[in-house]
């Protein structure tokens, strides 16, 4: 049988979390640094293919596959870690260190990658600066966007980053949760169908992701978006972590820890 039950995927979620906080930090950062940078090619597939369609929901449906390259490589992504290292602390696996050396170190290295794939992309796609990104369509759409993902929570204040926090949450519950049905299946394939299912419902519903975050408003402010690095990380950066780290952690790791744990059967 390829499906696995819901207690052995537990299991694996303690022994990944527990083998991810005990990596050395050289691992952590390259690790990190791929995952950040597959996101933001994983970002712009998206962009395009909602440009070219017209239709969001295509960009949701192709999203997926830079988290699929992510998972079945072994690579590592903050907001999966979210939600499998707390249970493998909370089990005593590991030492609530070795989960701040994680999420720290890992956090760097998805930001370098998805920073460098951010200029990267910018160069390739203005021909160094020659083409003005607005008679880009795909361009234009990522600065929208890198806009709205600041600009529009600054608008409203308090309001505004209560929001960004609570739409994090949202993400990190389905982004960490692609994260565990990578557990339910014995076989390649359905590995990918089941990650696939959250990862583009997330995606779809256009909750807010600090890695995707880390590449499309970087991009956003190389093609011109009216943004500043103090406009990212007060009203995105921030409280996305933040809600993403709380949604993971709770709402997917200690969730699946406190059903399906042996110690509560």
């Amino acid at each position: 049988m390829t499906y696995v039950i819901p207690e052995e995927i537990l299991a694996s979620m303690l022994q990944a979390g527990a083998k991810k906080a005990s990596l050395p930090v050289k691992h952590l950062l390259i690790r990190g640094f791929l995952a950040g940078a597959f996101l933001g090619y994983a970002t712009t597939l998206a962009i395009l293919a909602a440009t070219q369609t017209g239709w969001g929901i295509a960009g949701a449906l192709v999203f997926p596959v830079g988290f699929v390259i992510i998972v079945l490589l072994g690579l590592e992504l903050a907001t999966g870690n979210f939600a499998l290292i707390p249970i493998a602390v909370k089990d005593n696996r590991v030492s609530l260190s070795h989960l701040f050396k994680n999420w720290t170190w890992v956090l760097i290295g998805n930001l370098i990658g998805s920073v460098l794939y951010a200029y990267l992309y910018c160069v390739v796609a203005t021909k160094m600066g020659s083409i003005d990104p607005a008679s880009i369509l795909a361009l234009q759409r990522t600065i929208d966007i890198a806009e709205t993902k600041t600009l529009g929570y600054a608008q409203f204040g308090l309001g505004g980053t209560i929001s960004a926090f609570v739409s994090a949450i949202l993400c990190n519950w389905m982004v960490a949760l692609g994260a565990v049905m990578g557990f339910a299946s014995t076989t390649t394939t359905g590995k990918i169908v089941a990650m696939w299912l959250p990862i583009m419902t997330f995606f779809a519903l256009g909750y807010e992701h600090a890695i995707v975050n880390m590449f499309v408003i970087p991009a956003g402010m190389w093609l011109g978006a009216n943004i500043s690095l103090i406009d990212w990380w007060v009203w995105n950066g921030i409280p996305v972590i933040a809600g993403n780290l709380f949604g993971g952690m709770f709402f997917t790791g200690f969730m699946m820890y406190w059903s399906f744990g042996k110690r509560n059967e």
